[in-house]
């Protein structure tokens, strides 16, 4: 197929160049599905994917935004929600537990957006780019809520599967409880019910103490 020329204007008079950068990016989009996360799916031997994630965690955000604290503005959370792992397309998964990648994730991953949202048109670049940088700043209501339920969503999936991936690396309590500390501030209630699973998690042999 012979991409249409970027100085012809569609039907109605929209420039074809815009609509054929927002069709690249969303064509650049799909490789986020062959991200593999460590998470292991409830109903399946797999492990999930970034893009199943970034859906799970939307849905997440529509189904739990009752609980933020302050009220949030749920359609920005959910479009963090929805950008916030897009550089995973290059930078790759990061496993929370691993501090040497973790440490080294700031720079790759702002590397990613610079290359992956100049995909978009002029006037849409910032607009998501600035939305994927409160997310990683997380100091608005939105973004702490955002990445709040980002942190739940791994535990949930550890808890339901018997610990599988906290198993396979060894992790215990405390990096748990750690790794999850901003839903204390961003959603108190959802901290209340992380507490319980974890106590739970290690009663079971999920989790080591």
């Amino acid at each position: 197929m012979t991409p249409p020329n970027p100085e012809t204007t569609d039907a109605d008079g929209a420039p074809a160049a815009r609509l054929q950068r927002q069709i690249s990016f969303l064509l650049e989009l799909d490789r986020l599905k062959n991200v593999l996360r460590r998470s292991y799916l409830l109903a399946d031997e797999r492990r999930e994917n970034a893009a199943e994630h970034s859906w799970h965690l939307g849905m997440a955000v529509l189904v739990l935004a009752e609980y933020a604290v302050p009220v949030i503005d749920r359609e920005r959370v959910l479009q963090m929600a929805l950008l916030h792992d897009v550089v995973e397309i290059d930078a790759g998964d990061t496993y929370s537990y691993d501090a040497a990648a973790m440490a080294a994730k700031p720079a790759r991953e702002r590397q990613a957006a610079q290359r992956i949202f100049a995909l978009l048109p002029p006037d849409q670049e910032p607009a998501f780019r600035a939305l994927w940088e409160e997310f990683e700043a997380g100091i608005t209501p939105e973004a702490r809520f955002a990445d709040a339920v980002d942190r739940l969503l791994p535990l949930l999936h550890n808890y339901h599967t018997q610990g599988r991936s906290w198993r396979e690396h060894g992790i215990d309590q405390a990096q748990v409880l750690a790794r999850c500390t901003v839903l204390q501030s961003a959603a108190p209630r959802l901290w209340a019910l992380i507490t319980e699973l974890v106590q739970d998690a290690v009663a079971q042999g999920y989790l080591r103490p």
